[in-house]
């Protein structure tokens, strides 16, 4: 009885020093996560931290093993529930929503985010992200068969937008009251489910040719080095030596150009932000075009960019925790700036009728996630007919995540 009641403590003790490190990589990433703030946390000394993690990636593998554990749970509840595809991801939003609602009120430990295992180092980080595309395999499967090729596209596109809405809500779930939480949650489900455009609207998207942005042609290429590196193995993979490497330039010549990394991730956000803006400036002087196109082109535009490879691609979020407190709340508000202009001409096009009555707000930052998280299915557009990528991802938002037969 006694060896039980000491395992069981221990198992206590780790589980604690697990939830405070995942609450610190979601708010801070793996880089702001350290052995000591998380003894701190829990009330011990960093010597009994290490008594069950000797260094800080072991730890920071065991709030992924635990996340990701937690989500396949989500996941296969969801693959059990009957009543077909629209039930079972009503289901995975419920689950997702109610986790969201427990970690709030602090019943349930917070969790970290899945994208921050991109900067893992091997063989942990396959493995970590192994587990993860198992489990997207699943989510994918909700949505019924997927043996012909073009329903698995269609089918890897809603999975896609799916999760990456799902994981971007909890960074503004928070903005609104903990009681709002269920009408939030039936507002995005009704996005899911039917879409911004009404009935026989459908939607036709022009894409934009984009302008170059007014910027040196040195730190261009820097910037596009870094938001693709960072992108695919977070702020602690993208190292200085790696970016100087995938250029051929020395270390003297990036400091010519940044003082510091986390000037050169601010200026990588900066630099989308801008791309943003600027397609949302061309969209919304089109001349003699519904609200509906203009937002479809806005759309279109960005995720024409997100696909192609030899473009520079937008910034990913995650990178947000990469940055100090001050530059960090500044680029959430410009974030959410540009949020709310997708939510005006989201707004715009219910008032003429071109847009179907949905929470603008909801909308609003549905459509950052879809357009911020595309790049990552860039390999997925290659295999398709030139813009087929862009009609496909997109008629997840404008159609519904079921499609409209």
């Amino acid at each position: 009885m006694t060896d039980l009641t000491a395992a069981s403590r221990q198992r206590n003790k780790r589980d604690l020093i697990i939830a405070a490190a995942s609450g610190l990589i979601y708010d801070q990433g793996i880089r702001g996560m350290t052995l000591g703030e998380v003894a701190a946390l829990v009330g011990l000394s960093t010597t009994s931290v290490t008594y069950y993690f000797k260094r800080k990636d072991q730890l920071a593998e065991a709030c992924f093993d635990d996340t990701l554990e937690r989500f396949r749970a989500l996941v296969t509840g969801a693959g059990r529930h009957g009543g077909g595809p629209r039930a079972r991801v009503a289901a995975l939003v419920d689950g997702f929503f109610a986790t969201y609602h427990a970690i709030r009120r602090g019943v349930e430990p917070a969790v970290a985010r899945i994208s921050d295992m991109r900067a893992m180092e091997e063989p942990q980080r396959e493995r970590l992200l192994n587990q993860y595309h198992d489990s997207y395999r699943t989510v994918r499967d909700l949505f019924g068969d997927n043996s012909q090729q073009a329903t698995r596209w269609a089918n890897t596109a809603r999975t896609h937008v799916l999760l990456e809405s799902l994981f971007w809500v909890q960074a503004w779930l928070p903005l609104h009251m903990p009681e709002e939480y269920d009408r939030v949650r039936h507002r995005l489900l009704d996005l899911f489910a039917q879409g911004l455009a009404p009935e026989g609207g459908g939607w036709s998207p022009s894409i934009l040719s984009l302008p170059a942005l007014e910027e040196d042609g040195s730190k261009r290429d820097f910037l596009a080095a870094a938001t693709r590196l960072i992108n695919a193995r977070g702020y602690r993979g993208a190292s200085v030596d790696r970016i100087v490497a995938e250029l051929n330039v020395t270390k003297g010549s990036f400091y010519h150009h940044l003082d510091a990394k986390d000037d050169l991730v601010y200026a990588c956000f900066q630099r989308s932000f801008a791309v943003v803006k600027q397609a949302q400036d061309m969209a919304i002087a089109l001349p003699r075009v519904s609200q509906r196109d203009r937002l479809a082109a806005a759309v279109a535009t960005l995720l024409d960019l997100q696909f192609d490879s030899r473009r520079a691609p937008l910034l990913r979020s995650v990178a947000l925790q990469a940055l100090p407190n001050d530059l960090r709340d500044e680029v959430i508000k410009q974030s959410n700036r540009l949020a709310r202009r997708f939510a005006g001409m989201v707004i715009d096009g219910i008032i003429e009728g071109s847009i179907r009555t949905v929470d603008p707000l909801v909308a609003s930052q549905t459509i950052m996630a879809m357009v911020n998280a595309a790049y990552e299915l860039a390999p997925w557009a290659a295999k398709q007919p030139p813009g087929q990528a862009v009609t496909t991802y997109a008629a997840t938002l404008f159609d519904g995540l079921f499609g409209r037969g």
